[in-house]
């Protein structure tokens, strides 16, 4: 619990901190902390504590986002020459997806991905590829969970969300407009495996009125299919 309460924005956290965010006593609370800096789980700067280098090192070896995150790393490295478009690779972890790949041209427009982060499935481009192409009961769990809002043109309507991801199964990719971020737009296609399920999924990003949605699918599904047959 005192790992999670870090957050990409808040950086190094006092004991004091950790204490209030997670309802730890302090006795336990330093305990825990001492234990975790032993492992290099957490590092020390002064009072404040940060997440350690281990957990990175840790995180390199799960073996899904590894093996895809190598296998896709050429098709990725393509679509950002040919485009200059931010580009990501995500899959999903329970109701969310984590973004493994982020490839990004300095000026790029600033999203909230980061490699390692982690994001809603309902309002990202990667995330209703993902739903769109995977069994419907996993829709009605991240409906049931609750849809947030995070601009005001989040899809947080249960009817509006599902007609979305019937309109992205029936043309082959998904599409997040201003929906997780504002003056951002998204194309979004699945990696499909042997199954036909999404596994993963690759991304295109810009901003509005300046992203050519068109040619971005275009490249998008071509690094896809390949993308989706060397992982067979």
């Amino acid at each position: 619990m005192l790992l999670l309460a870090f957050r990409p924005s808040g950086g190094a956290m006092t004991l004091a901190e950790l204490c209030r965010a997670t309802g730890i006593p302090k006795a336990t609370a330093h305990r825990l902390v001492a234990e975790l800096e032993k492992w290099g789980l957490l590092e020390r700067s002064g009072r404040r504590l940060r997440l350690g280098m281990r957990l990175f090192e840790l995180g390199q070896l799960v073996p899904r986002q590894r093996d895809i995150g190598e296998i896709a790393a050429p098709y990725l490295a393509d679509l950002f020459e040919a485009t200059r478009e931010t580009v990501h690779l995500a899959v999903r972890d329970g109701l969310e997806v984590v973004y493994v790949q982020k490839l990004a041209r300095r000026g790029s427009p600033r999203v909230g991905s980061r490699v390692g982060g982690r994001m809603p499935m309902h309002c990202t481009g990667v995330g209703k590829a993902l739903l769109a192409f995977n069994p419907r009961a996993l829709t009605a769990a991240v409906i049931a969970q609750g849809l947030v809002r995070l601009t005001p043109r989040t899809i947080i309507a249960p009817g509006l969300l599902r007609q979305d991801l019937a309109r992205a199964r029936a043309r082959g990719f998904a599409v997040e407009r201003e929906e997780s971020t504002i003056g951002i737009e998204c194309v979004a296609v699945p990696i499909i495996d042997a199954a036909g399920s999404a596994v993963a999924a690759i991304s295109m990003t810009g901003r509005v009125h300046e992203f050519h949605a068109p040619a971005a699918t275009a490249a998008l599904r071509t690094a896809a299919l390949g993308l989706s047959r060397a992982l067979r």
